[in-house]
């Protein structure tokens, strides 16, 4: 790999010093600097996304490398699934493909240079896979909505694991998606009747389209023609779950976890299944969820427990997001996705006695980075002693 102009790696000096690996015009790019230099380190170095998929990056002994989202670029977006149109919902398993790839050459580059990274390659690649994401935390006994299990091979299989497994609402979601992209809110009453609550628009041509308006598909044709469509990517299918609701909309939280410890917490809230803030949704009143919590008996540090569980599925990686689930009448919990990019909630301070009140989540994970960086550099140092501890008890043993 070749270092571009803007990827040229600095002497070694004094503090720590931060490379970020990310797309330089987005706002993630520019809040993680400001963070970053609000905290009195120097700016940190940008690599960007486009270059590095080009093999234009290197890092320096020391650096702190925070791999961000690859998204909201319409060149990356190319060079990572083919399209020239960053609206397509398609390609998502290519992109999952190229993308981990990417993050594993850049983890085991910054390795190699001596520098520490803020995300596990392996991680990432479990929560940009839904399918594997839920297994995951379903064996650490993470409460997640029931899914399917195996192949859904089209509509038609579909229908048939569904009624087979007495599910008639669930979630079809793209097994690679973030964004809700080509998420499907699925109910069924019988043979023939169907609904789909959707922002999929689908073209004459079957080609698929995220858009920012939610609509309905009631023609079995059409939610037959959609769920055939997303299936070449492979999708995840999970029991929807009845939510609690909040002001007369259906409610969930997403919780930042940072350093094992969940720091920051918005309730979402919209009038359809999905709450996502693009889609319509809107931020809620956490503390009328905490009321709602106390009042069925609970509390709110029940959803902490959750999400900080969830996170420590992914114990190699500095920072998620985690939505929650809260189910009717706010007494149950489970966890909907882990976000490997689950963190851009601007204006969020953190919770009270989490260690980041008066933090955003950018400066949250600035003020946990030292304390990361140390450890990885002493998990680094054991498992390169225990591989020479292997290679000279090998060594032994074959002379």
């Amino acid at each position: 790999m070749s270092p571009s102009p803007s990827s040229r790696v600095p002497a070694a000096g004094p503090g720590l010093r931060f490379a970020v690996v990310g797309n330089p015009e987005n706002r993630r790019t520019t809040m993680i600097a400001d963070a970053v230099r609000a905290a009195g380190h120097a700016a940190p170095r940008v690599l960007a996304w486009r270059d590095v998929l080009r093999g234009r990056y290197a890092f320096g002994p020391g650096e702190l490398v925070r791999i961000d989202s690859p998204g909201e670029n319409a060149e990356v977006d190319r060079l990572l699934r083919d399209t020239d149109d960053p609206a397509r919902v398609e390609g998502t398993a290519l992109w999952h493909r190229r993308f981990t790839a990417a993050v594993r050459d850049v983890t085991a580059a910054a390795h190699r240079a001596g520098a520490v990274t803020t995300a596990d390659p392996e991680d990432v690649a479990v929560m940009f896979d839904k399918r594997r994401c839920h297994a995951r935390l379903a064996a650490a006994g993470v409460p997640v909505p029931p899914a399917l299990e195996g192949p859904v091979n089209g509509w038609d299989g579909l229908r048939e694991q569904l009624g087979a497994a007495r599910m008639s609402r669930a979630f079809v979601k793209p097994a690679h998606g973030s964004s809700a992209s080509g998420v499907v809110a699925l109910a069924m009453a019988g043979p023939g009747r169907v609904k789909a609550t959707t922002s999929v628009e689908t073209t004459a041509d079957g080609r698929l389209y995220n858009s920012l308006r939610v609509r309905y598909y009631t023609s079995e044709s059409e939610v037959a023609a959609l769920v055939d469509a997303l299936v070449p990517d492979g999708i995840h299918v999970e029991r929807w779950l009845p939510k609690a609701s909040q002001g007369g909309r259906a409610a969930d939280l997403r919780v930042v976890v940072v350093a094992g410890r969940a720091t920051h917490a918005v309730v979402r809230t919209s009038r359809h299944p999905m709450t996502n803030l693009h889609l319509g949704g809107a931020r809620g009143d956490l503390e009328a969820a905490r009321a709602a919590i106390r009042a069925a008996g609970g509390g709110f540090a029940d959803v902490l427990d959750v999400a900080e569980r969830a996170a420590a599925c992914f114990p190699r990686t500095l920072c998620v997001g985690v939505d929650i689930l809260p189910a009717t009448g706010w007494r149950r919990f489970a966890v909907g996705e882990v976000n490997a990019f689950g963190d851009l909630l601007p204006r969020l301070t953190g919770l009270p006695g989490s260690g980041a009140e008066g933090l955003d989540t950018y400066a949250a994970q600035v003020a946990a980075a030292p304390a990361a960086a140390r450890r990885a550099e002493r998990e680094e140092h054991q498992q390169h002693q225990q591989h020479q501890e292997h290679q000279e008890h090998h060594h032994d043993t074959t002379a």
